[in-house]
């Protein structure tokens, strides 16, 4: 005798119970906790502020700053600390710019040294990016800084390397004086290089659609530099005219000088760096497939084509990512220009805060003010990065 099994409507179960709630529940705990915390640590702070007679207003930047910055935007003992800390700022833009253009150009030639047949220009390449990747970069400055540019020979005994001069007190280049032409051309070279950029992307565009080789490379450049030169040979005497450096006396006159100072962070940091890169664009080139290699040598092409149109375009999709990390470690990095008395950011907030006592709000200043930079060079490599990937169908 069989009973009939009666089939019990399913009972839906707590709410406490559904994983999810429990997952939210403790994130929502855990954000709860760490807003306690925080708030804890803030009223603390305003605490021993008020204590002490302090606040977190930035109007302690209008105050006489007293000091002097020796390099950098003129200052004088009566500007104001925010002037003190814009100089600083410009300062280390100055290290940061010049500092990526020159590690990139080192780092691409030394990449691409560590792969050449020769035998001594790859080993004394790989000496130099062993040497640097594994002493610490405040050793390297000091010892370029005190080691070197401070044992060089005075301005009377200063050496030349062609139009470069070398003392301890600095170096020392020419700088181009604008002459009478100067602003016509430097406006028609603007627009020759945006020129040069549309008719690259309108060329390159229409190679990509059609198959049709219209060499927007070639296009590009005979636009943003030969029309410059010749309007330039067309100026009479040249739209700039050349200062060099002279020792009148006990100093020079003339030129553009790099102090010690600049020239100690800079050298080092683009020579530490560089070692970095140039290990990157190594791994780079060799990451293409060798089948590209060998089809690209099959069709006739020499050394530097193989590597100007084959593999460094192919290479530069796994080299952009690893050099961002690069560029933000150098922009970083500069801070440590304090090391060789250089008068960077990081320096001059550390002057501003000893002789204001507002350390809370300078230190948070100046971890903004990275923390831009250190976004501004990611957005821009990120658009790169992005230009260069390749599309999917």
């Amino acid at each position: 005798m069989s009973f009939p099994l009666r089939r019990l409507a399913p009972s839906a179960s707590a709410f406490w119970r559904d994983i999810r709630f429990l997952q939210a529940a403790a994130q929502a705990v855990f954000v709860l906790l760490v807003l306690a915390a925080g708030g804890w640590l803030i009223h603390n702070l305003l605490e021993t502020l008020a204590a002490r007679g302090l606040d977190l207003s930035f109007a302690f930047l209008q105050r006489t700053a007293g000091f002097v910055i020796g390099e950098g935007l003129p200052m004088t003992r009566s500007d104001t600390f925010l002037r003190a800390f814009i100089v600083g700022l410009v300062n280390s833009l100055r290290v940061i710019g010049l500092g990526l253009l020159l590690t990139t150009v080192l780092g691409m030639l030394a990449g691409v040294a560590l792969l050449s047949p020769n035998w001594l220009l790859r080993n004394i390449a790989r000496a130099y990016v062993e040497v640097m990747r594994n002493t610490p970069l405040l050793v390297q400055l000091f010892f370029i800084y005190f080691g070197i540019i401070l044992k060089l020979p005075s301005l009377e005994n200063r050496i030349a390397i062609g139009p470069l001069l070398l003392s301890q007190r600095g170096v020392w280049l020419p700088r181009p004086v604008p002459a009478t032409g100067a602003t016509v051309w430097i406006a028609v070279s603007l627009g020759c290089l945006v020129a040069a950029v549309w008719v690259y992307s309108r060329r390159l565009h229409r190679r990509t659609t059609t198959g049709e080789e219209t060499h927007p490379g070639w296009w590009a450049v005979a636009i943003a530099l030969i029309v410059p030169a010749l309007l330039a040979l067309a100026i009479p005497h040249g739209p700039f005219t050349w200062e060099t450096p002279r020792l009148e006396g006990l100093r020079m006159v003339g030129g553009s000088r790099l102090t010690p100072e600049f020239a100690g962070i800079l050298f080092g940091l683009v020579l530490y760096t560089g070692a970095f890169i140039a290990d990157i664009v190594r791994a780079g080139i060799l990451a293409v497939p060798v089948g590209q290699l060998q089809a690209a040598r099959s069709l006739g092409l020499n050394e530097f084509h193989v590597l100007r149109h084959v593999m460094l375009p192919q290479a530069l999709r796994v080299i952009l990512p690893p050099l961002t990390n690069q560029y933000l470690n150098l922009a970083k990095n500069s801070s440590l220009a304090v090391g060789v008395g250089f008068p960077d950011m990081y320096n001059v907030t550390q002057t501003i805060f000893n002789q204001s006592g507002q350390a809370v709000q300078m230190i948070a200043l100046m971890m903004t003010t990275y923390l831009l930079i250190s976004l501004a060079i990611s957005a821009v490599m990120n658009l790169l990065n992005q230009r260069l990937q390749v599309v999917e169908r």
